[in-house]
């Protein structure tokens, strides 16, 4: 049986190994909601960034560009995190650079992974059926909020490793943890995740419709990875 970890912020992943395992990046509140909503709703293709400038400088190259800085919209940038912003269509054969506080940080950092994943509640039967066809370890790499630990990356760890228990042992004390949490709170996401630091920092931007967007649970049957050019792609 293949194991699963659980890495609870970009700062601590110098303490795993990454190589030869599935890396699973997951930003719940908003970064990899957002990409797996936008390649759902027609863009082709994203290039992650983790520096502003130059995810800003894409634009020249024909991308549109979406920058986002402690949950508001980069100045400059015509998009911004909100998954919800994609769904009305409008961005179909479009490719994308986006940057974010937390996400494409994360991004960054799992580099060197056998596979890099981007996992959201949108898409998480998908993500697990994906990787219970390849048979290798699993690292969920939680964004967090700049370096911290955040309990909406976490639960969705939880969620994951309950999803995989037939597949995936958890023999390490942050999966085991997140997983008890998972099953005592999955049937209530909204509900417990309401009391998140970060979805109150949402909340009091006025964008209550984005949280109930990414804490929906299988809305797409894709699956969201990052390709040998670096690009996020719909599998």
């Amino acid at each position: 049986m293949n194991s699963i970890e659980v890495c609870f912020s970009p700062e601590l992943i110098h303490l795993h190994e990454v190589e030869g395992k599935i890396v699973v990046v997951v930003d719940i509140f908003r970064a990899t909601s957002t990409m797996v909503a936008a390649l759902a709703s027609g863009v082709t293709e994203i290039l992650p960034f983790a520096d502003l400038e130059a995810c800003r400088a894409m634009q020249a190259e024909g991308f549109l560009i979406g920058g986002e800085r402690n949950g508001l919209t980069a100045p400059g940038f015509e998009m911004g995190n909100s998954p919800v912003a994609y769904l009305s269509g409008g961005y179909e054969g479009r490719r994308l650079a986006m940057t974010t506080t937390n996400g494409t940080q994360a991004i960054e950092k799992s580099k060197g992974a056998a596979e890099i994943l981007i996992g959201a509640f949108p898409n998480l039967q998908a993500t697990v059926s994906y990787i219970q066809g390849q048979h290798l370890d699993v690292l969920v790499h939680c964004a967090g909020w700049k370096g911290r630990f955040n309990l909406e990356d976490s639960l969705y760890a939880g969620a994951l490793v309950k999803s995989l228990e037939s597949t995936h042992k958890a023999d390490e004390d942050g999966a085991l943890a997140m997983k008890s949490l998972f099953e005592r709170e999955g049937h209530q996401l909204k509900n417990y995740l309401s009391k998140a630091s970060h979805a109150k920092r949402l909340q009091n931007h006025g964008i209550e419709s984005d949280i109930d967007f990414c804490l929906t649970l299988d809305l797409y049957q894709d699956v969201v990875k990052v390709d040998d050019r670096g690009f996020l792609v719909r599998i």
